[in-house]
């Protein structure tokens, strides 16, 4: 029986693909070929108190690397690189965390028309669906002139694990795409993907993008993904994702923003490991959990660099609550009246029928310090927080009672090396926390 090479076979297959390149190859490229590199740390740490005495304390290091080269029209060699390492110090039963979004090498042939690509690769023209282990061939129309050009490519392999390393057991993937862009901001793609977990159909799912500025006064962005069958064959496919995002200015210092957001959470995975072994699946978990959100916002540019705006809008956070009302308006200021400050404020105002209404406030004032420092403060109140359940899946709740206090310093100790330091105060119905964040970025 043939089985999946181990990851880090890939990726020393990858990388022997650059030493494939042969040393001339690889000064010319050097030479021609600009490249940049990112390596950050990050350290985090959080007592919370709890009303009935008891507390509780961890600690998060993060360390991040990235590394890639431009990508150069006539063809070439390319490379990417992303990882994120994490570990928490003060809890036994977490383990630490490995996560590879990009590892891959790149190659561009005949005059720039045809990629070839290998390794751990993230396609952006397939969102969130995008991630793969393995292999893409991609072609297009040849590099030049003005206006739209085609891209069409196909991809297959493995499905990565998404904060480990390695690739998820017998889960393969493939599918395709074709896209239209100008090169710059405009962007139309059609895509596929079909998620094989062994024998049976994971997902079938065709996936669209659309983002198209006009003239500088309308801005239009689209994305959705259609099911063509349910998860495993089990109840039916459709639209199960939907976002789009408007903007149009009808004058120099107004604009207009509408956004609809509509979408199914299904765990396929999780019903498709039922079905493989012979549990049964509740109908619930098949229909998933159902969000919606619309709503509108006008914006106001009262005098130079002050801007005022309010809207309104209404949220479906599940699948049984009724919709709530989302009332917006506040300013936004940059150097507010000559002094320096940067001035955000905004008020969300949440109306839930017949139950209460509650106000979320944020408030931002920074100020630059010099050439290399700015410091900034926040108070926000009215949190959320994500909560997944085993009969309704994720539940977002509000925290009317609470409030947050913070603080933030950003010092760029040079050209390449910036120092970020924050500190946080939250109290709620229940709970006091403190907490504060370190990091260290060197970009090269």
């Amino acid at each position: 029986m043939m089985r999946h090479p181990p990851h880090y076979l890939l990726f020393a297959f990858s990388m022997a693909l650059v030493a494939q390149a042969g040393p001339a190859y690889a000064q010319a490229t050097a030479q021609t070929l600009p490249r940049w590199a990112r390596v950050s740390f990050f350290a985090q740490g959080a007592t919370s108190t709890q009303s009935d005495g008891s507390s509780s304390t961890y600690t998060d290091l993060v360390t991040t690397v990235a590394a890639g080269s431009a990508h150069r029209e006539d063809g070439g060699l390319q490379y990417g690189f992303d990882m994120r390492l994490g570990a928490y110090p003060s809890s036994e039963d977490r383990p630490q965390r490995v996560s590879i979004y990009d590892a891959y090498v790149a190659q561009r042939l005949a005059g720039g028309r045809l990629l070839v690509k290998a390794g751990q690769m993230w396609l952006n023209d397939l969102g969130g669906l995008g991630s793969v282990g393995g292999g893409l061939v991609e072609v297009r129309q040849a590099p030049g002139g003005k206006g739209m050009r085609w891209r069409a490519g196909g991809f297959g392999g493995m499905e990565s694990k998404i904060l480990d390393v390695g690739y998820v057991a017998g889960i393969k993937k493939f599918g395709g795409y074709v896209a239209l862009d100008n090169g710059g901001s405009r962007k139309h793609v059609l895509g596929y993907v079909n998620v094989r977990n062994q024998n049976l159909t994971e997902r079938s799912v065709l996936t669209f993008t659309n983002y198209v500025p006009v003239q500088q006064s309308l801005f239009l962005y689209q994305a959705a993904e259609v099911d063509l069958s349910g998860p495993a064959g089990q109840g039916t496919g459709g639209l199960t994702y939907f976002f789009v995002n408007a903007r149009v200015s009808p004058a120099r210092r107004a604009d207009v923003q509408v956004t609809y957001h509509r979408g199914r959470s299904i765990d396929a995975r999780s019903i498709t490991d039922d079905i493989l072994h012979g549990r049964p699946v509740p109908a619930k978990t098949v229909e998933g959990y159902l969000f919606e959100s619309i709503g509108t916002r006008i914006t106001l540019e009262v005098f130079r660099g002050f801007r005022v705006f309010g809207g309104y809008g209404q949220d479906k956070n599940d699948r049984d609550s009724t919709p709530t009302g989302r009332l917006t308006f506040g300013v936004f200021s940059s150097n507010l009246f000559g002094t320096g400050l940067d001035l955000n404020v905004s008020d969300y105002r949440y109306d839930r029928g017949s139950s209460s209404s509650f106000d979320s406030w944020y408030v931002s004032v920074g100020r630059s310090a010099g050439s290399r420092v700015y410091l900034s403060g926040e108070f926000s109140s009215s949190l959320s927080v994500l909560r997944f359940t085993q009969s309704n899946g994720i539940v977002i709740e509000n925290k009317p009672a609470t409030r947050r206090l913070g603080g933030t310093s950003l010092i760029h100790l040079s050209k390449t090396l910036s120092l970020l330091g924050t500190v946080e105060h939250t109290t709620g119905d229940s709970y006091n926390e403190n907490r504060f964040m370190t990091g260290l970025t060197y970009r090269f």
